[in-house]
């Protein structure tokens, strides 16, 4: 059965309805955020090389992102109603990822805990559709809500 390692939870200042989670070493990044960003209007998770997009239902705000590493694939999380799920993959060399906004790195950050490895991801989010509705009038803070959960592939 799976154990949870670490759950940390940092603030992610969205900007332009995007921020990403990215190798923490940029030179090992082929296309750093938000370079050649696909323009998928709200498409919650895309996965490029070593770099995971998040699309916001928010212009701008704060959003809150909790990260898990578990020690295999976690069980579905039920504990509250997501509006959105998605799956993807990343490979990190230096064992953690950084927060990236548009406007350049945020001061969050995931510690995955295992250089040179490939890990599975599976993300959700809540309070989609209350920050698209705030966000067109003001900068709500701590409406959209993700919970992002890593482990290790093959596991």
């Amino acid at each position: 059965m799976a154990e949870l390692v670490v759950r940390e939870e940092v603030q992610v200042p969205v900007e332009f309805h995007a921020f990403a989670l990215q190798e923490e070493d940029d030179m090992e990044v082929a296309v750093p955020f938000p370079e050649d960003r696909e323009d998928t209007g709200l498409a919650f998770l895309t996965a490029y090389d070593k770099r995971l997009d998040f699309g916001s239902a928010g212009h701008t705000h704060g959003a809150t992102l909790t990260a898990e590493v578990w020690t295999g694939e976690p069980p579905v999380n039920g504990a509250e109603t997501w509006e959105v799920q998605g799956e993807a993959e990343i490979f990190s060399t230096t064992g953690d990822l950084s927060l990236e906004t548009m406007s350049g790195v945020g001061e969050g950050r995931v510690e995955l805990g295992r250089p040179n490895a490939l890990w599975k991801v599976r993300a959700y989010c809540a309070g989609r559709a209350e920050v698209a509705r705030l966000a067109a009038v003001d900068v709500p803070e701590g409406v959209e809500r993700y919970l992002v959960q890593f482990w290790p592939a093959g596991s």
